[in-house]
C-alpha cells in the first residue's frame, strides 16, 4: 500500500518540458512510482483531474528566519505551493548570534519580545535543533549572514577588520558551514555589511567555496550603482571560486529603469567566462525595507542605540538631511531617488494610523518637514518601522523574469492574517509571489510558458542550492509536491489589503505529508531544516 496516490494530474516535472498525464505514488516521504495508471491501494487518493502536479516551489529568497518561531504553520507561503524556503538572506541569519545581536533583534523587532520568543541559541546547529524540535510546515535551507559574522567580531563598527579579526570571522563562518549552512549572504546596503570592502568578502567566500556553498548578495546598490554592484558580485565569485546569487535583481528609481538589460548582459558574459552567477526576482514594482535604510550608512554605525542618540542632535539632523538630499560618498538615499510620495509606511507599532499611507501624505496632513518626521519617528519607535517603496518599472520586472538566469524569490517572511504576524500592511509578496507569477505573467500576459515558470520555481533553485533530491517530479525524489488548478490560481493580496491568502492551490505535500488539503491547512508540520548533508540523501 502506498501512502498517497495522485491520479489523473497533468505533471510538469520541473525540467522545462511540457506536461504529461500520469499517476504518481508516494511512500515513506518519497515519490516511488510514476505511471499512466497505478492500481494499488493508498491511504490517501488525490483526484488531480484538471490540475497541474509539480514539484513544490522553492522560495530562493525568504526572510522567515524568526517568524517561523511565532507561527510554524507558515500559511502565507505554503498556500502558494511553496515547500522550501531559503532563509538567512541579505546578510542577516538567525545564527550565529551573541548577546549583542539578541538585544539588537529585540530592539528592532519588538514582536518577538511580544510573542515571548526565546532567542536561546547561539550556533547554527543549536538554531536548527530548536526549529526541528518545534516543528515547521515547510522545509528551510539556511544561509549564514555576513552581518552576523562581522558583528560577532567587530560589532557594528565602521572599519576594516585586522588580520586576526578576519581569521576569527573565517573561523565562525567555517563553523556555520560545518553545521549545515548552504552558503553566506551579504546585505551590502545594511550595517554592518555595508562597512565591508570587496577584499573582505572575497576572503570569506573562499571559505564558503571550500565547503561547496554559494554566495547570495543584496548588492551594494540597485539604483545608479547597479552595474558597478553587479560587477563587484561577479568579481567576488570569480576571485573566490564560488557560485553567486544576486538577490531580488532590479533597477530602482526612474532614472535607472532599463539598466537591467545591461546587468543581465553582464551576467551572461560572466557565465561565458566560467563564473556561475544567477539572480532571483519577485513579480512586483515595489521594494520594502526598514525606514532607517533611507539614512546614510555611517549614521547607523554602532547599532540602533547609537543611531537614535545621533538623531537627537540638531546638528547631526542638519547634516543627515543634506546628505539625504544631495548624496554622499557615492551613496544616494532612496528618499531622493523615488520621493516621499512613493514611500509608504507598512509597519509602525506605535502609530498604526500611518500604515498604508505615503510619507508625503502624512507630513502634508501634519504640516511637518518629511525629514524631521522620519528622524522623530525613528527615535520614537527605536528604528522599528518598515516601508514599501514604489521604485521599479513593470517592464524591468518582465525583463528579469524572462531571463534564463533568473529564479523566483519572495524576499518576504512567512506570515498569516491572524495573531501577531497580521500586524501592519506588509508587502503583498508575502502572500502572492508564486501565484502572481502563474496568474499574471504566465496565464494572462504569457511572457513565459507554464513549464518555464515552474522550472524557475523548482529545479533551478534546487540546482543552485545543490539539492539533487528535490525540485523535480522523479521517482526517488522527496515528495515535495504542489497541485494547483490553473483556472483558479490567483494572488489576492494587494498593497491596500495584503493579508489575503492566494487561491487555486488545492494540495501541498511536504516530505510525503499533506499540508494543504482541498485548499485548507491540515496543521501538520512535516517540514525539515535542510543542511548540506541533505544534498543527496
Amino acid at each position: 500500500m502506498f501512502d498517497i496516490i495522485i491520479e489523473k494530474g497533468r505533471i510538469i516535472d520541473g525540467t522545462g518540458n511540457p506536461w504529461f498525464l500520469a499517476d504518481l505514488a508516494v511512500k515513506d516521504g518519497r515519490i516511488v512510482k510514476i505511471n499512466r495508471l497505478i492500481t494499488r491501494d493508498a491511504e490517501e487518493v488525490i483526484d488531480a483531474e484538471g490540475c497541474i502536479v509539480s514539484a513544490g516551489f522553492i522560495d530562493m529568497h525568504s526572510h522567515s528566519d524568526l517568524t517561523l518561531l511565532i507561527n510554524p504553520y507558515m500559511e502565507s507561503k505554503v498556500r502558494q505551493g511553496v515547500t522550501t524556503e531559503v532563509i538567512g538572506n541579505c546578510g542577516f541569519s538567525p545564527a550565529p548570534i551573541n548577546d549583542s545581536l539578541r538585544e539588537e533583534i529585540l530592539k528592532t523587532s519588538p514582536m518577538f519580545r511580544e510573542a515571548d520568543v526565546a532567542l536561546d541559541w547561539s550556533t547554527m546547529a543549536e538554531y536548527m535543533e530548536k526549529i526541528e524540535k518545534n516543528g515547521i510546515a515547510l522545509n528551510i535551507a539556511p544561509l549564514v549572514g555576513h552581518g552576523n559574522i562581522r558583528s560577532h567580531v567587530l560589532d557594528f563598527e565602521e572599519r576594516e577588520p585586522t588580520g586576526k579579526e578576519l581569521e576569527e570571522m573565517k573561523r565562525i563562518l567555517a563553523q556555520a558551514m560545518d553545521e549545515g549552512a548552504f552558503g553566506m549572504s551579504t546585505g551590502l546596503i545594511y550595517p554592518p555589511g555595508c562597512y565591508a570592502d570587496t577584499k573582505e568578502i572575497v576572503e570569506l567566500c573562499k571559505v564558503v567555496a571550500m565547503y561547496g556553498g554559494l554566495y547570495s548578495s543584496h548588492i551594494r546598490g540597485e539604483e545608479s550603482q547597479l552595474l558597478t554592484s553587479v560587477k563587484e558580485a561577479i568579481e567576488i565569485g570569480e576571485k573566490a571560486g564560488v557560485p553567486v546569487e544576486i538577490s531580488h535583481h532590479k533597477a530602482s528609481g526612474k532614472n535607472n529603469w532599463g539598466m537591467v538589460k545591461e546587468s543581465l548582459k553582464m551576467i551572461d558574459k560572466a557565465r561565458s567566462c566560467g563564473v556561475d552567477v544567477t539572480c532571483d526576482v519577485y513579480p512586483y514594482t515595489a521594494a520594502s525595507f526598514g525606514l532607517d535604510s533611507l539614512l546614510p550608512p555611517h549614521s547607523q554605525a554602532g547599532g540602533v542605540e547609537k543611531l537614535v542618540e545621533r538623531l537627537r542632535s540638531g546638528e547631526v539632523r542638519r547634516i543627515l538631511k543634506k546628505q539625504m538630499m544631495e548624496g554622499v560618498d557615492g551613496w544616494n538615499s532612496m528618499a531622493r531617488i523615488v520621493g516621499w510620495e512613493k514611500i509608504m509606511v507598512d509597519y509602525c507599532k506605535g502609530h498604526p494610523e500611518y500604515e498604508g499611507k505615503m510619507i508625503s501624505e502624512i507630513t502634508k496632513e501634519k504640516k511637518l518637514d518629511p525629514f524631521d518626521f522620519v528622524f522623530d519617528l525613528l527615535i520614537e519607535e527605536n528604528a522599528s518601522v518598515s516601508v514599501v517603496l514604489f521604485s521599479m518599472s513593470e517592464e524591468d520586472v518582465r525583463t528579469v523574469l524572462k531571463s534564463p538566469f533568473s529564479m523566483i524569490g519572495s524576499d518576504s517572511s512567512s506570515i498569516a492574517p491572524y495573531g501577531i504576524l497580521s500586524a501592519g500592511k506588509p508587502h503583498p509578496r508575502a502572500y502572492g509571489t508564486f501565484t502572481r507569477i502563474l496568474r499574471k505573467y504566465v496565464i494572462e500576459e504569457r511572457i513565459m510558458t507554464l513549464q518555464e515558470a515552474i522550472r524557475k520555481m523548482t529545479s533551478f533553485p534546487a540546482q543552485k542550492l545543490g539539492l539533487r533530491n528535490r525540485g523535480l517530479i522523479r521517482e526517488g525524489m522527496w515528495a515535495d509536491i504542489s497541485i494547483f488548478n490553473p483556472e483558479k490560481i490567483i494572488d489576492k493580496a494587494t498593497y491596500a489589503n495584503p493579508h489575503c491568502y492566494s487561491e487555486g492551490v488545492e494540495y501541498v505535500i511536504v516530505n510525503g505529508k499533506t499540508v494543504i488539503k482541498r485548499g485548507e491547512h491540515t496543521r501538520d508540520k512535516p517540514g525539515r531544516v535542510l543542511s548540506r548533508s541533505d544534498l543527496t540523501s
